[in-house]
């Protein structure tokens, strides 16, 4: 059984996280959250230490490690985008892997700093790359391969509305310095898809970019994708409306529609499990889609 300590643990994803380390059958020791309320844990660690302030979280991982008793193995990291190259040193500093939802940092050279203290520490940094393991997009891989063996270009669109209340534009996401924006907020693991599909990202260019919504084009070695991005529900499509949905997906390939709207449940569950079976995805596999939407920052209309 491996121990884990989790930081966010008041998030949205963070569920997902305690959800995952449950049932791979390890356990939660300890967690940290500024927001106090998380009744949430009782459902899964109701045993676990909570913090609400890092330096004491810091120090009680500091003081597990040296004691030996329920040493951390991995850290959860689930916190604001803009904190979680900080919270990756806290986790290598204390002798453990680090488990961190995407984007793994905001910028590509915060990954050169982090490659150098994985290689210092001996410790592993590891990303959540969901989709990769999504069974509809490994499919969809498989079923392009033999044409991207051919040299052949697929035309890919992409569009993905999440609608957000007014809290979105208040909170750390809706602050471009602490999240990256829209494109990187809710992006960045449709771009990791893409680039793992389609190969090496060629370039990038907006037609859209707003607080709430960011679109445009992208090019890959084999594959040219018109985006679209938004949480504005004023966005989402008439049939979704209709039927009171506040999320749409899509994603055709050459015309055709790519069915994936269900599966995405266990998919952190899935993550777990490939990362304690030494198989997760690292600070390379993070690299593509962290240029695309470092570059995407870059441009101004």
């Amino acid at each position: 059984m491996k121990n884990f300590a989790l930081i966010g643990a008041a998030g949205y994803i963070a569920p997902r996280h305690m959800k995952a380390i449950k049932e791979t059958g390890h356990n939660l020791v300890c967690a940290l959250d500024p927001y106090d309320g998380i009744g949430i844990m009782d459902s899964y660690f109701p045993e676990a230490d909570f913090f609400t302030e890092p330096e004491r979280f810091d120090r009680h991982l500091d003081k597990l490690r040296r004691r030996g008793e329920k040493k951390i193995d991995f850290v959860s990291i689930c916190s604001p985008n803009y904190l979680h190259d900080a919270h990756i040193r806290m986790a290598l500093r204390n002798d453990a892997d680090a488990i961190c939802e995407k984007p793994l940092v905001l910028n590509p050279w915060n990954l050169d700093a982090l490659q150098e203290i994985e290689a210092e520490t001996g410790r592993k940094i590891y990303t959540i790359l969901q989709l990769r393991l999504h069974p509809a997009i490994q499919e969809l891989r498989a079923r392009v391969s033999e044409g991207i063996s051919r040299g052949k270009v697929y035309d890919v669109d992409l569009q993905y509305i999440t609608s957000r209340g007014r809290w979105y534009f208040i909170s750390w996401k809706g602050n471009l310095q602490k999240s990256g924006g829209v494109a990187t907020n809710i992006g960045v693991h449709f771009f990791d898809m893409l680039g793992w599909i389609f190969g090496a990202f060629k370039g990038v260019e907006l037609t859209v970019n707003q607080p709430a919504k960011a679109g445009g084009k992208l090019w890959f070695d084999h594959a040219r994708v018109n985006w679209f991005l938004s949480v504005d529900d004023r966005d989402l499509p008439p049939e979704a409306m209709a039927q009171g949905k506040r999320t749409f997906r899509r994603i055709s390939i050459e015309g055709s529609e790519l069915e994936f709207s269900e599966g995405f449940t266990d998919l952190h569950t899935h993550s777990y499990r490939h990362i304690l079976e030494g198989n997760g995805f690292g600070l390379a596999d993070s690299r593509k889609s962290i240029e695309i939407v470092s570059q995407i920052r870059k441009i101004s209309l």
